[in-house]
């Protein structure tokens, strides 16, 4: 049945889908044609043997692009870099230790593009290029970095677009994987592809020429390296968002479609990626048009601005921090789960750190619970030969028997350190304050159900019987992460308290209550925030060092370290109503 709670009605959407980030003044997007024309314009300085090197990130569409070329650089010969990549049966074997056979988890490689390719037809492929008599277009992923190019152009790839792709039937990079398990894709990309990506692509930053748009299809649309640079720029001394996506699932709800603003056509929405700058973009605006770029250039390319030096000192250029929704409003269970601890994600997945986690209540329902910690008395044996027969489908798994269940209501907050038994129950609206680590969720029981895809989600009892904690019974639970709310500060129109995280975890969150405005400091360390009560708030500097930044109940929003003092207040709707924010920073790192 779709959810009607009241709470959501009361709720207008004005929750923003699509922020932008505004391009330096007198800068522009070139679309179609006009993009074309540009790149033309600038390979004339360099006479009729130009070379432009249009470097594109796994994922892009290089036959379209190929066609794209032809129209719109009539005249150029196009030579494909990607002609001298290793065979896919090359690819499978050189990274089948990174690959696995399991569906979902890999090995995090430290691969560079060279690995990809044959170094002999690379050679052949520059000699080629170099002797050319006429222009030329040198096209797919390193060209950039084969031989000096006239002009350089990046190409961008949103990592949700590459996975809506892998799931419509493309193949992983050269590999010959149209009709492979999506979760196969993606865990190729995660693990292997996208990480050498990265690697490729970050010394361009700073050097290339134009960046590309690749993720409409047919759609180029193209900024000069200069307004990509100063555009990250300017992010990184200002308040921000990212664009979140929305997903739908076996066990989603209705809250998000109207709060959201989302299809109400669709069955369910499950959950939603907004604030993860691994995975979410960056629109940049030139008030015409948008432009899509990874908000993980904005990680690459200001790590010390955006983190602060001692966030970055300890995670490097890695955005630490997750927000994302997950919605069971009208809906069901989350799977039963459990997450690695930091030694066994670092051994098995070569991973730094692990998927700690929490659930901050924005709705729910009456009957609302979260399954949290074992019960006192629990038997390891009994409890894994249960789980056992209910994988063989003998049973169905007696999650109460062995699962604390806890009341959950609004404004709750339950912190899930590593190796903790948890999940949500149905009709909630959770806010997950998390590491940003976000596939090594090892599931231990699905409630009898099967993917969208009508296939068997994955279920690895294996890596769950090795890190669940089972001394975190009924009495550790309610000691440490039921109500752990504690006042930290007041002044004039707002109090602050302090809601978690547990002490095994490395985020601090603050929730502020305020009917005025509240003074904020990200005190040298990156914050990121999400308006929990209240329809409107505005946040800005006390010496007006950014332009006043609005954000709507339930949008995630982001504050770099650079940005130190600054103030929110309710705005707009918000005002004459009590308003709330959770804000989670990096402890131990505030200057």
């Amino acid at each position: 049945m779709p959810h009607t709670s009241s709470r959501v009605g009361e709720r207008a959407s004005s929750y923003d889908r699509h922020p932008v980030i505004e391009l330096p003044p007198g800068e522009s997007i070139r679309d179609g044609a006009d993009a074309w024309r540009t790149l033309r314009d600038a390979a004339a300085a360099a006479g009729d043997r130009a070379l432009i090197a249009i470097d594109a990130y796994p994922g892009t569409d290089l036959l379209a692009l190929t066609d794209e070329i032809r129209i719109g650089l009539p005249g150029f010969e196009i030579v494909d870099i990607e002609s001298a990549a290793l065979s896919a049966t090359e690819l499978a074997e050189r990274f089948a230790q990174n690959l696995t056979d399991d569906r979902v988890f890999g090995v995090m490689s430290h691969a560079t593009i060279d690995a990809f390719y044959d170094a002999d037809a690379r050679n052949e492929l520059r000699a080629r290029v170099d002797d050319r008599t006429a222009p030329t277009v040198l096209l797919g992923w390193g060209a950039a970095t084969l031989t000096r190019a006239d002009v350089t152009v990046l190409v961008e790839m949103a990592r949700w677009e590459i996975q809506l792709r892998y799931r419509r039937g493309m193949p992983n990079w050269h590999a010959d994987n149209h009709d492979e398990d999506p979760l196969r894709k993606i865990k190729r990309g995660f693990f292997l592809e996208w990480r050498a990506a990265d690697r490729h692509k970050r010394p361009l930053f700073g050097t290339a020429d134009f960046v590309l748009d690749a993720n409409r299809v047919g759609a180029t649309a193209l900024i000069t390296g200069d307004a990509f640079r100063e555009a990250l720029t300017a992010a990184s001394q200002r308040p921000f968002r990212v664009v979140p996506y929305f997903d739908p699932g076996v066990w989603g709800g209705q809250w998000m479609k109207q709060v959201c603003g989302l299809d109400t056509s669709e069955a369910n929405y499950a959950w939603s990626f907004d604030g993860v700058p691994e995975e979410n973009s960056l629109l940049l605006s030139d008030g015409v048009g948008v432009f899509q770029i990874p908000s993980i250039d904005l990680v690459f390319s200001h790590p010390k601005e955006l983190l602060g030096e001692r966030t970055f000192a300890r995670f490097g250029a890695e955005f630490p921090i997750r927000f994302d929704l997950l919605d069971t409003m009208g809906g069901g269970n989350l799977s039963l789960q459990v997450h690695p601890l930091t030694e066994y994600i670092r051994d098995r997945f070569g991973m730094a750190y692990t998927q700690d986690e929490s659930y901050y209540l924005l709705d729910a329902d009456d009957d609302a619970v979260v399954y949290l910690g074992l019960k006192t008395g629990v038997s390891r044996e009994r409890l894994a030969a249960d789980l056992a027969r209910a994988q063989a489908g003998e049973i169905s798994f007696p999650a109460e028997d062995y699962v604390n269940t806890y009341p959950a209501a609004k404004h709750d907050h339950f912190s899930i350190p590593a190796g903790t038994v948890h999940c949500s129950g149905a009709n909630s609206m959770v806010l997950e304050i998390s590491a940003t680590p976000y596939i090594f969720t090892f599931k231990m029981w699905d409630w009898d159900r099967v993917g969208l895809d009508g296939v068997p989600r994955p279920i690895h009892l294996d890596h769950a019987l090795a890190n669940i904690q089972w001394e975190r019974d009924t009495a550790w639970t309610e000691d440490n992460l039921i109500d752990q709310v504690v006042p930290v500060a007041e002044g004039e129109g707002w109090r602050e308290e302090r809601t978690g995280l547990h002490d095994l975890e490395f985020i601090e969150v603050r929730r502020h209550w305020f009917t005025d405005a509240v003074p904020h400091d990200t005190r040298g360390t990156v914050n990121v925030l999400n308006l929990v009560e209240g329809a409107e708030a505005i946040v800005e500097s006390p010496t007006r060092a950014f332009e006043p930044f609005v954000v709507h109940y339930a949008e995630t929003f982001i504050v770099p370290a650079a940005v130190g003092e600054y103030t929110i207040r309710p705005h707009g709707a918000g005002v004459g109503a009590e308003c709330a924010t959770v804000k989670a920073s990096v402890r131990g790192t505030a200057v």
